[in-house]
């Protein structure tokens, strides 16, 4: 009879700790379905000396390609262009177009979980290449030249003989007066030999009378 209630009591004991351990664990596993960046290419705060080609990113779950994204920027916050993400697995890589020059780089990623949760989140890297050239300043542009002012033209240059006006309007007007007078002792002349003629017809006439 004592050995069927300890073998209850011991029966009851693990049943406790089986449901206390069950209590646990079921808050923990809607947590445990969200997606989570396991590693990172390059790392979180990385100071590289060479800068990369590619960034991979690797969750603790499988990726769905429809619903990954990867993207890459500068310290100005503009885009820097890269491929689409390549999806394989739990891991997301994306190919850099170009060598990145010397700066600090901010790496965004968009992911949904199995539970279609969508999880998102960013990190720095540095590219400190110490072979990397600057790139080259533009040359400035030549400064326009003012246009030089010719010398003020002196006295001397500018005084011009003045004509004689005296002999140009003596010739004219005396041209013009002797003219006037020529004409006046026509008109003259002929009033006189008209008044003659009137006065000898009627002379003439007076007399036949």
């Amino acid at each position: 009879m004592r050995t069927r209630l300890r073998h209850l009591s011991a029966l009851g004991l693990v049943a406790a700790l089986l449901a206390a351990t069950a209590l646990l664990v079921a808050p923990a596993t809607p947590a445990h379905a969200h997606n989570v960046l396991r590693k990172a290419t390059p790392a979180q705060d990385a100071e590289l000396t060479k800068a990369p080609k590619k960034i991979t990113l690797d969750f603790l779950q499988k990726l769905n390609p429809a619903f990954t994204t990867i993207t890459l920027s500068d310290a100005d916050k503009q885009p820097v262009a890269t491929s689409e993400p390549e999806v394989e697995g739990t891991k997301g890589t994306v190919t850099i177009d170009s060598t990145l020059p010397n700066g600090v780089y901010t790496v965004a990623y968009r992911v949904v979980s199995s539970d279609g949760h969508p999880v998102q989140g960013s990190y720095k890297f540095t590219v400190a290449d110490p072979s990397a050239t600057a790139e080259p300043s533009p040359s400035p542009s030549p400064e326009p030249t003012e246009p030089t002012e010719s010398p003020s033209p002196t006295a001397e240059q500018t005084s011009v003989a003045p004509a004689s006006p005296a002999a140009g309007d003596s010739s004219g007007g005396g041209a013009g007066t002797a003219a006037l007078l020529t004409g006046a002792v026509l008109l003259a002349a002929l009033a006189i030999g008209a008044v003659v003629v009137l006065l000898r017809r009627r002379r003439s006439g007076g007399s036949a009378a």
